[in-house]
C-alpha cells in the first residue's frame, strides 16, 4: 500500500471520505493530503432509500469521482449500529473501489473528528439525533440515535412533528390557526389544519418533516410562546443525551454541536449551551466544518 510517512501516523496518499446522510450523500478524495474530487449525490443509506436506489446512487457518486488508485474507504453514516449495519454498507461500496480496504462507522464520529478533537462527544442535531463519545482510554459511549419511531428527540423531525401536533390540539379545542400553524399550513400548502392528519401520514417522509424546523425557529424569534417552548425541549433533549455519553466517559468535553440545526441555527446553539452550563459542562464548540472534513484525521488514526 502507498503511505505518505509523517511523524505520528502513516496516512494513505489516496482515500475517499463519504459522509452518507438521509437526504445525500457526499464523497471526497484526498489525494497527497489535498482534495482532488469533489461530489455529491442522493442518499445511498439503506435505512434511508432502497437498496436499489441507494446502489444507483452509489455508482453515479463513483462515476463521478476520480477515485483510481485509492486504497482506503472510509465512510461515516447514520444508522450504523451494529457490525452487520457496516456490513451491508461495506458491501454497498466495495464493488466500486475494488482491492481498497473500507471502513464504516456511525457518523457522530465524523463531528468529533472535524473539530479536531480525538477526546469527546459529538452531537447531531439534523434530521434525527444522536451523541456519540469517546475518551483517552480509548473507551466509548453513545446515547440516543434510536431513529425516529423510538427517539430522535431534539431532531428536525420531532420538532417538525411537535409542529404538526400543536396545531392539531388547537383544532381540537375550537382555536383558530395562530401564526406557527399558519406558517406550517403555507409550508405543507394546505388549506386547513384538518388536512394536516392525512398529509402527515400519507406521501410525506422524515426528511420533509426535518425540513419545516425553520417553521418553528422562525416562530420562535418571533416570540411565539410554544414555538419558544419547543426550541428549548429540544435544545435540552439534545444537552442530555451529551451529559449522558460524556458521563459515561468520565470526561467534560468538549461537546461538538453539529449537523444541519446544530451547525446553522443560532438559537439551538445558545439554548443548548446554555442547557450544558447548567449540567457543569461548558466546553461546547459548535462545528462549523462539514463533518466529512473529519475523515483524514480517523484514516490517520487507523493508519498510525
Amino acid at each position: 500500500m502507498d503511505y505518505i510517512t509523517s511523524e505520528n501516523s502513516r496516512t494513505p496518499a489516496r482515500f475517499v471520505g463519504l459522509d452518507i446522510g438521509g437526504s445525500k450523500t457526499r464523497g471526497i478524495v484526498w489525494t497527497d493530503g489535498s482534495v482532488t474530487s469533489d461530489l455529491s449525490v442522493g442518499s445511498t443509506n439503506v435505512q434511508n432509500v432502497s437498496r436499489e436506489t441507494a446502489a444507483e446512487n452509489m455508482a453515479a457518486l463513483f462515476a463521478g469521482l476520480d477515485s483510481a488508485g485509492a486504497t482506503v474507504v472510509f465512510a461515516g453514516a447514520g444508522g450504523v449500529d451494529t457490525d452487520d449495519d457496516a456490513a451491508a454498507l461495506r458491501n454497498l461500496i466495495s464493488p466500486f473501489v475494488p482491492g481498497a480496504q473500507v471502513s464504516v462507522v456511525h457518523d457522530t464520529r465524523l463531528l468529533l473528528a472535524a473539530a479536531g478533537a480525538t477526546e469527546g462527544v459529538a452531537v447531531i442535531a439534523g434530521t434525527g439525533s444522536a451523541a456519540w463519545g469517546a475518551n483517552t482510554a480509548g473507551e466509548e459511549a453513545r446515547a440516543g440515535g434510536w431513529g425516529y419511531l423510538l427517539g430522535d428527540e431534539g431532531s428536525g423531525y420531532w420538532l417538525g412533528r411537535e409542529a404538526v401536533r400543536h396545531s392539531l390540539r388547537r383544532m381540537d379545542s375550537g382555536e383558530t390557526p395562530d401564526e406557527l400553524t399558519a406558517a406550517l399550513l403555507d409550508y405543507c400548502k394546505l388549506e386547513t389544519p384538518e388536512e394536516l392528519i392525512a398529509h402527515f401520514h400519507q406521501g410525506t417522509t422524515r426528511r420533509y418533516w426535518a425540513a419545516a424546523s425553520p417553521v418553528i425557529f422562525a416562530a420562535a424569534a418571533n416570540g411565539h410562546a410554544e414555538a419558544l417552548a419547543l426550541v428549548d425541549q429540544a435544545a435540552a433533549d439534545l444537552a442530555a443525551l451529551a451529559a449522558k455519553a460524556a458521563g459515561q466517559l468520565g470526561i467534560s468535553g468538549p461537546i461538538v454541536l453539529g449537523s444541519g440545526m446544530g451547525s446553522n441555527v443560532p438559537a439551538l446553539q445558545e439554548a443548548f449551551t446554555t442547557k450544558l452550563a447548567e449540567k457543569g459542562l461548558e466546553n461546547v464548540i459548535i462545528l462549523r466544518e462539514d463533518p466529512i472534513f473529519g475523515i483524514p484525521l480517523l484514516v490517520a488514526q487507523a493508519a498510525g
